[in-house]
């Protein structure tokens, strides 16, 4: 049975004098004396519908879907709707059937609120099938759509091989808490949720495919932050036999095509910053070079200070551009901004029009620290500036948040004002002290992976790593677009020797590396090319390609805070009969004997 001839969308003056039926969702209704507009909604589109007769119109309500057929005319000089591509013209309905109707809406979903959130976001989390018909979530999810279809043809054309791997693995350390899933046929057994194929992947390498890729789903039990989803997406690619420069630059030719189909038009070849050079000018290893504004050390320009809170390893600043004429209340506000990210403030002088040095640190300072502050920094009259002292890390990311913070504030971030960079020469390690607090200890060492235990160390490391590990570097790298990390991959350890090495670094045992990875450190022995990809985060791709302010939005179904799921209530209980037929309590039996 066709329940329609044409899609709403489509239809246009080609289609004058036809007698079409379509179906629909009703968008809006407007009543004239007799005559009734109907805004008619379907995936393609709306197309105004004509109903004469005021007692059918009159049964016709929100949302309700309805089939109708009639006449298409041109709509009267004057009364086009520019906004609507089928705007010239209406169709005159002669019959109309109700095919489901719909009770009042717990908020609106009309295209005339499209750029208005209607209610908060739990609200429409818990309507989510409600909230796909706003035309925002819609095209969000349709871009997410062809772009699955534009990385897929790229790929394609490169001869990658699309492989589904597990969902249902062996619980191994790669940073994160695993979600587990309990094994009903061997009790007190469990599987986890893969993080990320990346085990696979290189088995498949191992196995001679040379070229992976898959639109895959990983799982990071993990306390809940701002746009961070349980469950998410990452285009994951993997070749043999590449170096880092091939990677680059297929990850740039996917991405053009990418942004393409978003309408985006996006420069290659993408510039790169070392990690170094990045944490020192921009205090971030995801730096926004929309952003002009660079931190300046001032480690040796204060080292004989006879303020106490510049004696420290390292002193940074940045230029505040006309911030000398912000009030003292909003200086007050920038301080506890700064302790919310864990700093203990963020100290600030003004420069006024007359070049006077104001505000509290000022005074601390010696008459030669005031007299070259302006020429250090490359401040100007009517300028600020902020500084940070003390660990060089931390206080490198307070001012490199600080930077963008401030342009946010003045307006200066465009979404569509794309600026994309490599990082590139990452450390091969990095101190256990400064661990993500989602991360979990691998081994037991002060060192853990930057990357991940499988990224290969860089050339003019691979035979001395271990003997230095806080300065060895790897051959890994960043794709970051407007401050966000988008994606990150690098060469892989294929030596089973040197895997064994690095995992001693970060404290993992022999035994305990067998136990854990031992079926990758057999694969290894059985002929491995030399091999390396990349991981893409595609649900913030779409997010910045739909000019979304959350992943959230481009995800069909997402969670909310807390990994909670307001449409379906999960995680919830279960029962006690799942859980003995699972094995949840299971508890092996023990040895009574002294």
């Amino acid at each position: 049975m066709n329940y329609r001839t044409h899609l709403l969308g489509a239809l246009g003056k080609e289609n004058i004098g036809q007698a079409i039926t379509v179906t629909g969702w009703i968008d809006r209704r407007r009543d004239h004396g007799g005559v009734a507009f109907i805004d008619l909604r379907d995936r393609s589109g709306i197309a105004q519908l004509v109903i004469h007769d005021e007692e059918l119109a009159r049964a016709l309500h929100h949302e309700y879907i309805i089939e109708a057929t009639g006449e298409v005319i041109e709509r009267p000089d004057g009364q086009e709707n520019e906004n609507l591509t089928t705007g010239d013209i209406e169709i005159v309905a002669n019959d109309v059937k109700i095919i489901s109707r719909s009770q009042p809406l717990p908020f609106q979903v009309s295209t005339a609120i499209e750029d208005k959130e209607p209610v908060g976001e739990e609200t429409r989390l818990k309507y989510r099938y409600l909230d796909i018909r706003r035309p925002k979530i819609a095209k969000s999810l349709k871009l997410r759509a062809r772009v699955n279809a534009v990385a897929r043809k790229v790929l394609d054309s490169k001869e990658f091989i699309e492989v589904e791997t597990p969902t249902m693995i062996r619980s191994t350390p790669e940073g994160a808490r695993d979600f587990l899933i309990p094994a009903r046929l061997r009790p007190g057994s469990w599987y986890a949720l893969p993080q990320s194929p990346q085990l696979y992947k290189q088995m498949l390498m191992v196995g001679g495919l040379e070229r992976y890729y898959q639109i895959a789903r990983c799982y990071r039990d993990e306390d809940f932050r701002a746009d961070r989803q349980p469950e998410f997406t990452q285009l994951d690619i993997e070749a043999s036999f590449v170096n880092q420069e091939d990677i680059i630059g297929l990850t740039e030719e996917l991405l053009v095509a990418v942004f393409a189909e978003a309408g985006e038009k996006i420069q290659v070849p993408f510039p790169r910053i070392t990690y170094r050079e990045a944490m020192e000018k921009y205090g971030s290893d995801k730096p926004d070079l929309r952003v002009e504004t660079q931190l300046i050390e001032m480690t040796e320009y204060f080292k004989d200070t006879p303020f106490r809170v510049f004696q420290a390893s390292y002193v940074g600043a940045i230029v505040f551009k006309d911030g000398a004429s912000t009030p003292r209340r909003q200086f007050d506000a920038w301080q506890e901004w700064a302790r919310s990210r864990g700093a203990k403030g963020l100290a600030y002088i003004t420069i006024s029009k007359e070049g006077e040095l104001a505000g509290p640190v000022a005074k601390n300072l010696s008459e030669s620290e005031r007299a070259g502050l302006l020429e250090a920094t490359g401040a100007k009259v009517g300028d600020a500036l902020f500084f940070a002292a003390g660990d060089r890390k931390k206080s490198q990311e307070l001012l490199g948040s600080a930077r963008v913070e401030i342009a946010k504030r003045q307006g200066l971030l465009k979404n569509n004002d794309w600026s994309l960079v490599w990082v590139v020469d990452f450390p091969l390690f990095k101190s256990t002290d400064d661990d993500d607090p989602d991360e979990i200890a691998v081994g037991d060492s002060k060192w853990t992976a930057v990357h991940h235990a499988f990224t290969m160390p860089s050339a003019e490391w691979v035979d001395k790593f271990d003997k230095d590990p806080a300065g060895a570097m790897s051959d890994s790298y960043d794709i970051v677009c407007n401050g966000n990390e988008i994606g990150g991959g690098s060469l892989r350890i294929y030596n089973p020797e040197l895997q064994e090495r690095v995992f001693s670094v970060m404290g993992i045992s022999k035994e305990e590396a067998d136990e854990k990875f031992g079926y990758l450190l057999n694969a290894f022995k059985f002929g491995a090319p030399p091999h390396g990809g990349i991981a893409l985060g595609w649900d913030r791709i779409v997010a910045l390609l739909t000019n979304s302010q959350s992943i959230r939005d481009v995800i069909a179904f997402p969670k909310s805070g807390g990994g909670y799921d307001p449409l379906t209530h999960a995680p919830a209980p279960i029962s006690k009969h799942q859980r003995r037929e699972t094995g949840v309590d299971y508890k092996p039996k023990t040895d009574q004997k002294k």
